[in-house]
């Protein structure tokens, strides 16, 4: 995991504005604190930070191809990278061991399309000769935004990064690629990549989930640095520390919370049962508001259940840094399986199909960014096991019915580990998981001492078209633009549903 950044000039003869990237960079250091690097051309800048996962001591960035016609700038992970790369090793010099370098030879032979081979989470900035070839994973679990501004387009791995130039920030869309000549395509679209699926019959469901989530797990355990899990006590986190479990001899695993949470007690049991090496931490209320700031810095965000869950995943972030640097998280499973409370009063699957699809498509400014934010916040990696793509196919070819069951949410999911875990935490019932760490009312508690009605109703409305919802959001606002411009709101691209995270 990294940050990057650079700038490339619009118009041909014109010089890219390098002065900035430098800055730009210092803006992404907590992502990539073990390294970092810039390649510069008449026409573009590159810069990396370097978070060193996959061969540690020789994948400096940016990297190049044979004759250094092409240079890179990466972030994120390919998972079959060793097979991509075992297909270009008699046609290419290889230098490195890295996932990178496969990226750059791929696209060598396949152009932009390359994109199509990877299976894993990215984003990243090529420059070919006088071109210039941007694109960001499938569903976006990675980040990228830019920007328009002095005849130079400028790219980054956070808005942050970007607010020196220019406050006109774009997000750059999930499964989209843009390159200078050929200009914006989008290769992968989320409702047609399940349209054949939801349609299918699959004749063992319980088998092939099983399967399916079993290979996610380990496609994710590829690394040349140690592993670990965030593990709450949830069905999630515990499924997928009982599947690394098998795989990882010595597993870490990270539990955070409250004094009053229940979070921390179900992770004890869960780690004595599969023989973790548990690390927990229990944080009380006035460090809570000692970190908020630097919570929202990093999240880049005020939407108030987004916060709310990311003061936990900072905390257990924290916590993990000192022992690992990656760990496999529980994210998507709820969007999956139908895990939200508000779901089960969906009746018709159609309808509960369409839903699980729209809040799906919408993680990447939701879960992955809170994810991505807190966990590059410590420099430490992520990965979601939950969100593999050929998961996310069996998931939406599941009848509607098998994720909801006598009142069971990701019934099918529960059934298909039985005897992985204890039945008390395999058929626990699903709490949110700020409400599970204990930290959920803190903070709305607080907002309605701080904050009168008339101050929510005068200060409320921040556009026409963005309305803060609560005065926890208004709370968490005003922290906010300590560090963003108001101007800058729009980028954000949040949309509330119906429950709170």
């Amino acid at each position: 995991m990294c940050g990057i950044a650079g700038c490339f000039a619009l118009e041909r003869g014109a010089s890219p504005a390098q002065i900035f990237v430098a800055t730009m960079l210092e803006r992404l250091s907590h992502r990539g604190p073990d390294d970092s690097g810039v390649w510069r051309n008449e026409r573009a800048a590159l810069g990396h930070t370097r978070l060193s996962i996959i061969d540690v001591p020789g994948g400096h960035q940016p990297i190049a191809n044979e004759d250094g016609s092409i240079h890179i700038v990466y972030n994120g992970e390919i998972y079959n990278f060793p097979k991509l790369r075992s297909q270009l090793a008699h046609r290419h010099q290889l230098c490195t061991r890295t996932d990178t370098e496969v990226v750059v030879h791929s696209y060598e032979e396949h152009g932009p399309e390359c994109v199509k081979l990877f299976d894993g989470m990215f984003a990243f900035a090529l420059i070919d000769g006088d071109d210039l070839f941007l694109a960001r994973d499938p569903l976006g679990v990675k980040p990228l935004y830019y920007a328009l501004a002095h005849g130079q387009l400028y790219f980054a791995s956070e808005i942050k990064a970007l607010l020196p130039i220019t406050t006109d920030i774009v997000e750059f869309p999930p499964g989209h690629w843009f390159h200078s000549k050929l200009g914006w395509k989008r290769y992968f679209d989320l409702a047609q990549w399940v349209e054949a699926a939801a349609s299918s019959e699959l004749k063992n469901p319980e088998g092939t989930l099983r399967d399916c989530f079993i290979a996610a797990v380990e496609k994710r355990l590829i690394s040349d640095v140690p592993v670990g899990v965030f593990l709450s006590g949830g069905l999630d986190s515990s499924l997928v520390a009982a599947v690394m479990k098998e795989h990882t001899p010595t597993l870490h695993s990270f539990s955070i919370g409250t004094p009053q949470g229940q979070d921390p007690l179900y992770a004890r049991k869960v780690a004595q049962y599969l023989g973790t090496v548990h690390h927990e931490y229990l944080y009380p209320e006035a460090e809570m508001l000692q970190i908020l700031p630097d919570v929202i810095y990093h999240l880049e965000s005020f939407d108030f259940a987004l916060v709310r869950s990311a003061i936990a995943n900072y905390f257990v972030a924290r916590l993990a840094k000192d022992f690992v640097k990656v760990v496999l998280v529980g994210e998507g499973s709820d969007e999956l399986f139908g895990g939200y409370h508000y779901l089960k009063e969906i009746g018709d699957a159609a309808r509960l199909h369409r839903e699980l699809l729209a809040i799906t498509s919408k993680l990447h400014n939701s879960n992955l960014q809170r994810v991505d934010r807190m966990t590059m916040a410590h420099g430490i990696e992520g990965r979601e096991p939950y969100l593999d793509l050929d998961l996310l196919r069996v998931a939406f070819a599941l009848p509607p019915q098998l994720k909801h069951s006598n009142g069971i949410e990701k019934y099918i999911l529960r059934k298909a580990f039985e005897g992985f875990l204890p039945e008390e935490i395999l058929w626990r019932e699903k709490e949110k998981f700020s409400r599970g760490a204990g930290s959920a009312l803190v903070f709305e508690q607080i907002a309605e001492r701080e904050i009168s009605d008339r101050e929510f109703e005068r200060e409320r409305a921040l556009s026409d078209t963005l309305t803060l919802r609560s005065k926890e959001e208004l709370y968490y606002y005003r922290i906010w633009r300590r560090y963003f411009p108001n101007s800058v709101a729009h980028c954000l691209s949040w949309t509330p549903r119906p429950e709170a995270r």
